[in-house]
């Protein structure tokens, strides 16, 4: 496990955050994006790059039906950029959001939607 190690303004000491804080950051980011679920794997489908320019965040996440998919990429990467740089003040150099698949509602079947309501409930109008 790598640790990161972040001197700021030449200062004596060093702060060190380990590469599992900066996922962790981009999880909860993610968990606050509408319209999106996080890809079940153990690395919930976020791979991160740390190098001199910045922080390289490869996201593969699965999109809702009846979302914006270009809305929601575009969100997901202002997030990220937005919370791990007040979070940890690296800089993020570049986000790729990769849509996996989309999950669509499950339809009730045309049976339950027009089922009669049995003797003593109430059908709701």
């Amino acid at each position: 496990m790598a640790s990161i190690k972040y001197n700021p303004n030449g200062q004596k000491g060093k702060i060190t955050y380990n590469s599992d804080i900066v996922s962790g950051i981009v999880v909860l980011s993610l968990r606050e994006t509408e319209g999106i679920e996080l890809v079940p794997s153990k690395s919930k489908g976020i791979k991160l790059s740390f190098e001199k320019e910045g922080v390289y965040v490869d996201i593969s996440v699965i999109a809702h039906y009846g979302y914006n998919v270009p809305e929601i990429a575009y969100g997901i990467q202002q997030t990220i950029k937005q919370m791990v740089e007040s979070m940890t003040k690296y800089k993020i150099a570049k986000v790729d959001v990769h849509v996996q698949s989309v999950v669509f509602p499950e339809a009730k079947p045309v049976a339950e939607e027009n089922a009669q309501p049995e003797d003593g409930e109430e059908k709701d109008n």
